[in-house]
């Protein structure tokens, strides 16, 4: 039981991860239940464990490594809290978070360049532009993981001093889908070491970007990902839900908050996650402002028995009307970090019954779930949810239904 008089004593988390001490003193890389010693250093308490990361306080990609499972999971739980709490939004009930396993992402972005002699490949570090050179990651997808050792070797022979590229990684149906950004080669043989790299490397697609936007050099067949047993393209850069697990969570926290609605709008609907996973008996409105993206949705519904009509809208420029929304039975959306203030305004106007909102950032959800509330939606429940394993970023599915 810790004991919130003791003024050394670390009582909670904050949002950016720095534990609090009983007076409002903020100390990195702490947990509840340590204490500060006379000399400034930490007596780790029993919340306090070993990270299980040698690049752990170096690396940017972890922040938490240090909290037992029962402490992360509070956090997460806590920053959904504290959230609506500060907009004064009830909700009738809060699930227990719902935690990604480790080595369980399925994309990532990192940084690669050459210091000195030494090429070094890895996420940026804790509030720096340093590289943390990988030897470990504890987050990553072994499929992933095992591409980092040839990457490195190919990248040493290309890069050059004071030139950073930037990698991102994505895990599709075929495998490995890499792009290599800054990365500029010229002649045949440089195109041949490009594909030779991604022949042995076993990658499902390598693309590079010299500044004008990703060209792909491999790709002996076209790259997929599948929602609800469609392949949809993958479009270079589209967005995916990080892990597999976290996905698979917010699908079905999903469908049971749609329930049996017949009618249904997916707005900022991305790849098709959601619309393509409510199956072929309803009827599915889907709404995206990326045009390959909404294409891609379209070509697979298309070639599927899928019900789902695909339109590509801005919906920060152009969200859909309450009257618009009014055809609807049920909505989903998932809009990116900032939220939807404009679409969440109409929507708070119209009469549709249920409320899906998914949402990778607390704090613009909260001021959106106010904005319903007030209109005389119900906040029913919420999921949180960890898919960003030891980092400070949460997300959550919740369940809102018009009173």
């Amino acid at each position: 039981m810790i004991n919130p008089e003791q003024d050394n004593l670390i009582t909670r988390v904050a949002a950016k991860g720095d534990g609090v001490t009983s007076d409002g003193r903020f100390v990195a890389f702490s947990a509840p239940g340590d204490q500060l010693a006379d000399d400034g250093g930490l007596i780790k308490g029993s919340h306090h464990i070993e990270a299980v990361c040698q690049h752990f306080q170096q690396c940017g990609g972890c922040s938490l490594q240090h909290l037992d499972a029962e402490t992360y999971s509070q956090f997460v739980k806590e920053r959904v809290a504290n959230a609506l709490e500060g907009q004064d939004v009830f909700v009738e009930k809060i699930h227990p978070p719902l935690i990604s396993k480790p080595n369980s992402r399925i994309r990532a972005s990192l940084r690669a360049a050459k210091i000195g002699s030494e090429l070094k490949l890895g996420f940026s570090g804790a509030g720096s532009h340093r590289i943390v050179d990988m030897q470990q990651c504890e987050i990553l997808h072994p499929d992933l993981f095992a591409v980092i050792k040839p990457l490195r070797t190919f990248l040493d022979t290309v890069a050059r001093k004071k030139h950073d590229f930037n990698i991102e990684m994505t895990l599709v149906d075929q495998g490995v889908d890499l792009t290599i950004k800054n990365l500029q080669p010229e002649g045949l043989e440089a195109f041949e070491r490009l594909s030779k790299f991604a022949q042995d490397a076993g990658l499902a697609r390598l693309s590079i970007d010299s500044g004008y936007g990703p060209e792909t050099q491999w790709e002996p067949v076209p790259v997929t990902v599948t929602f609800g047993g469609i392949a949809v393209s993958f479009p270079h850069g589209a967005f995916l839900q990080p892990t597999e697990d976290g996905k698979n969570v917010l699908i079905s926290r999903m469908q049971e908050v749609v329930g049996d609605a017949r009618l249904v709008a997916d707005l900022f609907s991305g790849l098709g996650t959601f619309a393509l996973s409510l199956g072929n008996e309803r009827k599915i409105y889907a709404a995206e402002a990326s045009r390959d993206t909404i294409g891609a949705v379209k070509l697979a519904s298309n070639s599927s028995d899928r019900q789902v009509f695909a339109e590509h809208r801005d919906l920060f420029r152009r969200p859909l009307s309450n009257d618009e929304l009014n055809r609807f039975h049920a909505v989903i959306l998932d809009p990116p970090r900032a939220g939807a203030r404009d679409q969440v305004t109409q929507l708070a106007q119209s009469s549709v019954e249920k409320i899906c909102y998914i949402s990778c950032n607390p704090a613009s959800f909260a001021r959106d779930a106010k904005t319903l509330c007030s209109a005389g939606y119900q906040l029913k429940q919420i999921w949180p949810v960890g898919q960003f394993l030891w980092s400070t970023h949460v997300e959550l599915v919740s369940h809102f239904e018009r009173a």
